[in-house]
């Protein structure tokens, strides 16, 4: 008996000894490859190189998605007819819930360089003209133009730029981007309530010396 497991375990040792000299040279084969092991892409390179080898890349996400725990993505593309359909949007946020505190934060950080902390379109940018810029923001409380624009409209301009305004999806968020216009349309709502309250106190005061 003795002998048996002696003679077992010698070959059972054999048996090893021979498996792993057996190196195994064949790296085998993966399901989908490009999911396994992603590409190395260096931040500004050339796709040069990526073009030739039949290899798609543009540095942006896949049309219609959208950042983890961002709010529903704005339906119109960058061109005339968005930018006329915009006007039909509506903001998803409730103003009375939106915290103006931190909205005016990220308008100051944003807008407040080029539009003015006041929003009369004097930033330091501009600086009554003696700034870098050469074209003086826009008013967005006095121009006829921004004071009276829907929200839509305005989200579309800062999803995509304007003009000589550039987009500020990168900068901001889709809430963001909503809480920055549920700041500029209080302080637009503020301003006209400003300038309507003297043409009222004038109409008064009119009316009670034409009764004197």
């Amino acid at each position: 008996m003795k002998k048996f497991l002696i003679i077992t375990g010698c070959a059972a040792m054999v048996v090893a000894a021979v498996s792993c000299s057996n190196v195994r040279r064949e790296e085998g084969r993966v399901y989908m490859p490009d999911m396994s092991y992603s590409r190395a892409y260096e931040t500004y390179a050339s796709t040069e190189a990526l073009d030739k080898a039949g290899v798609f890349y543009n540095a942006r996400p896949v049309e219609g998605t959208m950042a983890r725990g961002d709010m529903a993505g704005y339906p119109y593309k960058n061109d005339s007819a968005g930018y006329a359909m915009s006007v039909n949007v509506k903001s998803p946020l409730d103003p009375a819930t939106v915290d103006m505190k931190e909205a005016e934060r990220l308008y100051l950080v944003n807008c407040g360089i080029c539009h003015g902390t006041k929003l009369d379109g004097n930033g330091p940018l501009w600086k009554g003209g003696d700034g870098p810029f050469p074209n003086a923001p826009r008013n967005l409380l006095t121009d006829p133009v921004v004071a009276n624009m829907a929200e839509g409209t305005m989200f579309h301009s800062l999803t995509y730029g304007r003009n000589t305004m550039g987009s500020y999806a990168s900068q901001l968020n889709t809430k963001q981007r909503w809480e920055v216009i549920a700041y500029v349309k209080m302080k637009q709502a503020q301003g006209k309530t400003t300038v309507a309250t003297p043409a009222a106190a004038d109409s008064t005061k009119a009316t009670t010396t034409t009764g004197k």
